[in-house]
C-alpha cells in the first residue's frame, strides 16, 4: 500500500495500485461531539456516494427538508427524534434508515448523537 498525502486528520485514507478505499477505525472519533450546535464532516465523496459524519449536541436539530437524491442515515451514538415524512420515531444507537429521494426528514438530538449520513447520487448514462 502507497499511503497518500493528506492533512493530519485524514491520516487513515490509503490508496494501493489496484482500488482507492478509504478506511476509518473508529468512525465516533471522526465527530466529536461541540458542547452546542452541530459538526458536520465529509469523510467521502466521489461520483456515485457522499458520505458525512454528524455531532449534534443535545437539543440541536436539522429542521425537515428534502433532498433529491436517496440517502441513508445510521444512527452510530446517543438518541434522537427522526421525522420521516409523516412519521416521528424515536431512535437510539444502532437505528438505520434508508429514504428515498424527494422524503422530508429531519433530527432533533435528545442526547449527544453521532450520525452517519450516506447520500447515493443518481447515475446518469
Amino acid at each position: 500500500m502507497i499511503p497518500v498525502t493528506a492533512p493530519r486528520w485524514h491520516l487513515r485514507h490509503t490508496e494501493t495500485m489496484s482500488a482507492n478505499y478509504t478506511f476509518y477505525p473508529s468512525l465516533e472519533m471522526e465527530a466529536p461531539i461541540p458542547e452546542s450546535g452541530i459538526l458536520s464532516r465529509t469523510l467521502h465523496n466521489d461520483d456515485s456516494v457522499k458520505v458525512v459524519i454528524f455531532g449534534f449536541a443535545t437539543g440541536q436539530e436539522l429542521s425537515a427538508h428534502t433532498a433529491p437524491m436517496a440517502a441513508s442515515i445510521h444512527i452510530l451514538s446517543g438518541e434522537a427524534q427522526l421525522t420521516l415524512g409523516d412519521d416521528v420515531r424515536e431512535v437510539k444507537a444502532g437505528a438505520f434508515v434508508r429514504m428515498p429521494p424527494q422524503l422530508q426528514h429531519g433530527i432533533v438530538a435528545r442526547t449527544p448523537v453521532v450520525m452517519l449520513l450516506s447520500m447515493y447520487k443518481q447515475v446518469r448514462a
